[in-house]
């Protein structure tokens, strides 16, 4: 008879867990690649997954046990799957978009209105002032990135209040541009996802606040490590290999389910600081302890930044961005003192599943906010998404009116047309790149949520390019001649397609170019010569941008990723 390994916080041994998961995968047509196993450490393991069909597809897992490390990146694959976040950042393409439903079959959408003003029925009025303060942020720009179908309007998810049960309509716009992969997770049970799923919001949270605040906290005394072996022979392994280790108690005086490790490089100096939470101690202590090593070899942990003492850096939102990235960002020397901001607790707040998320749940509301729940089930597992306004944002609101990544919608028609575009269009399209306020080193694909390989001409493209394009191909020289000038300070651009610009630029400057042919040649190269003069005589246009088409058929990247989407709603095998 088979071995079955239970560990702390799960409702099913590892074993049915990765055999149930693998099951339901193949069933949908997913066939995941394991690979990147490490165990350099005792009690820390950590795994790479990826869909053999569209490795665009991945997941990372960790544990103390191989079993461990496995389940948890199947468990991540599925929380993916379930909640579509493998497709937050990507166009689904226009035939998708005008489907009956775009994401899932309880999507409402809400048409656009001639004033902007968004409609009562969406969100509650408490969240419409948390996200609208002002009421100045039109409605088209809560259109998704992921239809980009402005005409068809506002497409929202069904999210229920915990605290009363009301059922609420919130945009996947705001969903993905304000909370993206934060309070997500796939259980084997409700409770067991929705507890790792607001645990992971506790993290984040507590680790912004000690980070921003520069709080100090105490570390945990030797006699309470030694009641977790696991957890005291990886620390004793990372000692022993180099490494300063600091364990600290996160929650803040005993009222947060979190933890902390810290380690120190003493070749570089650099600090990596880790947190974990969970209702139980011991399972949030090795939450910290895995993440550390998540998919780092010991060799691999040069590089993290020094402490630093200017808190305007450390608070700025790009170093919280990054902490939330990878963890890499600064952190103040305050955090590293002696002198402790509260006091040790020997906290637990639960010893089963349900006790766990009835605790959490509790705390949140005890702290005045809201929690609104999505359940997935839809792939034959059971995941869900967890959004606690004022809490679980890892993006500021405001990004809605400055950053939000519906930007793409206004200009993805005529980019997917490119190479069609008659004189007037690209005229028009100049025209409103140069007064829609974007960074001329903002990347094209990013806009579009374009999947396309690295080295492309597409995957380089940046606005300042593409609005430099648009002059050559309708014949505006002042702004050709600031489009070059551009590209001549921006480094990080193809050598070979840069020097085409640079001779653009040369050919622009002197007033005969024919008179100047051999020595440009010279200099240039003939076939940058041909190209340059191509795209100055018009007879080329768009240098090597291919066209993409409704349904981003231009990219044979793209097109992996929109069939693994179709495999979603294949009809349940399972």
């Amino acid at each position: 008879m088979q071995t079955q390994s239970f560990i702390p916080g799960k409702d099913a041994s590892l074993e049915s867990t990765i055999d149930t998961m693998q099951k339901k995968l193949a069933a949908r047509g997913f066939r995941l690649n394991e690979s990147s196993l490490l165990h350099e450490v005792d009690g820390i393991w950590s795994t790479h997954m990826k869909d053999n069909d569209c490795p665009m597809l991945f997941s990372n897992g960790k544990g103390a046990t191989e079993l461990a490390a496995r389940a948890s990146a199947y468990g991540e694959f599925f929380e993916r799957l379930g909640t579509h976040y493998f497709w937050t950042h990507f166009y689904l393409g226009e035939t998708r978009a005008n489907r009956p439903f775009v994401h899932y079959p309880q999507e409402r959408w809400f048409a656009p209105t001639s004033d902007g003003k968004w409609p009562d029925e969406m969100l509650n009025s408490e969240l419409r002032a948390f996200y609208n303060p002002e009421g100045e942020i039109d409605g088209e720009v809560l259109v998704d990135l992921n239809s980009g179908h402005v005409k068809r309007g506002i497409c929202t998810l069904p999210y229920t209040r915990l605290r009363d049960s009301v059922q609420v309509y919130i945009p996947v716009n705001i969903i993905g541009n304000l909370y993206v992969s934060n309070g997500m997770a796939a259980g084997n049970t409700l409770m067991e996802a929705r507890t790792q799923a607001l645990s992971e919001i506790f993290e984040r949270h507590i680790k912004y606040r000690v980070i921003s605040e520069a709080l100090c906290l105490p570390e945990v005394p030797d006699e309470v490590i030694a009641r977790f072996p696991n957890i005291k022979a990886g620390i004793a392994g990372l000692r022993q290999a180099g490494f300063g280790i600091m364990v600290k108690d996160a929650s803040l005086g005993g009222r947060y389910p979190v933890m902390n490790v810290t380690l120190v490089h003493p070749k570089d100096q650099g600090v990596f600081s880790s947190y974990g939470a969970h209702p139980r101690l011991e399972i949030a202590l090795e939450r910290a302890m895995t993440e550390l090593l998540q998919g780092r070899a010991l060799d691999s942990l040069e590089g993290f930044p020094e402490p630093g003492f200017d808190m305007s850096e450390i608070n700025a939102v790009s170093n919280l961005e990054i902490h939330f990235v990878d963890s890499s960002g600064v952190i103040s020397w305050n955090f590293m003192g002696n002198t402790p901001d509260f006091a040790f607790a020997d906290w637990n707040f639960g010893t089963t599943t349900e006790e766990d998320y009835h605790w959490l749940v509790q705390c949140i509301h005890g702290e005045g906010k809201d929690i609104y729940v999505s359940d997935f089930s839809e792939q034959g597992a059971y995941s869900c998404r967890i959004l606690v306004p004022g809490m679980s944002e890892i993006y500021p609101v405001e990004d809605l009116e400055w950053e939000n990544n519906s930007i793409g919608n206004a200009i993805r028609p005529a980019l997917l047309r490119l190479s069609d575009l008659s004189d007037a269009d690209a005229t028009q399209l100049l025209s409103d790149l140069q007064t829609m306020n974007l960074n001329d080193e903002r990347p094209l694909w990013e806009i579009l949520g374009l999947a396309i390989p690295v080295g492309t001409p597409w995957k380089q493209l940046r606005i300042g390019e593409l609005k430099t394009l648009l002059a050559l191909a309708v014949g505006d020289e002042d702004a050709t001649r600031e489009g070059c000038d551009w590209i001549h300070h921006f480094n990080d651009l193809n050598p070979a397609r840069r020097l085409v610009y640079r001779c653009i630029e040369s050919m622009l400057n002197v007033e005969n170019a024919e008179n100047y042919q051999r020595s440009l040649v010279m200099m240039y190269g003939a076939a940058t010569v041909r190209q340059a003069q191509a795209l100055l005589d018009r007879s080329e246009r768009f240098f090597g941008l291919e066209a993409l088409g409704p349904d981003m058929q231009g990219s044979a990247m793209h097109q992996t990723l929109l069939t693994a989407y179709d495999k979603l709603f294949a009809g349940d095998k399972a």
